[in-house]
């Protein structure tokens, strides 16, 4: 049983100091994929690696008690969360500049896989959340490598699935959302 294992069963049982515990052995793998995947928003992005990570933190072992099973659970929760403070912060950010008004972009298949804006993050979640309903191992595919930032190879891994596996699965998500998303633009324009 790993380190972070042993600390969120710590955690799920009760352990005030485990919590303390937990931050300095995940701190620095969560601040990576945080700072890979800020690195891919656009040039003035507010919200920066340090602040995702303490945010994400924050909610992964605030209030709620959580149920981890391990390292794999802990970090796909990571990535929910830093998801959703990105998306969050997106509408927030519409919300203030463009008086909360949506506009839709069409994406091609190379900006959807790897280096999407923030304006279309939300058209990316709609479709995402369309996808878990009837493929919830592609969309959490989806949000470790668009959210997280990890490689294809990490993920599957998080994921138990082979390489193989996760290889048709993201060429399914990419062809999947890029279908959604550019209907999506097409009716709101």
């Amino acid at each position: 049983m790993s380190d972070v294992t042993r600390i969120l069963n710590a955690i799920e049982g009760g352990d005030p100091k485990a919590v303390d515990q937990l931050l300095p052995l995940v701190y620095e793998e969560l601040r990576r994929l945080a700072a890979r995947r800020m690195a891919r928003e656009k040039p003035g992005q507010t919200l920066q690696a340090t602040a995702l990570v303490h945010e994400a933190y924050i909610r992964l072992v605030g209030s709620e008690a959580q149920n981890w099973t391990g390292r794999t659970q802990f970090f796909t929760a990571a990535a929910e969360a830093m998801r959703r403070i990105l998306i969050e912060n997106t509408r927030r950010k519409q919300s203030l500049k463009r008086g909360g008004a949506r506009k839709r972009a069409d994406l091609d298949e190379a900006v959807l896989a790897v280096e999407g804006p923030s304006e279309d993050i939300l058209a990316l979640d709609e479709a995402l959340t369309r996808l878990a309903r009837d493929e919830p191992v592609t969309a959490e595919l989806v949000k470790l490598r668009y959210f997280v930032g990890l490689t294809l190879e990490q993920a599957a891994e998080l994921l138990g699935i082979t390489r193989r596996t996760a290889t048709r699965h993201w060429t399914f998500a990419q062809a999947w959302l890029y279908k959604q998303i550019a209907t999506d633009s097409t009716r709101y324009s």
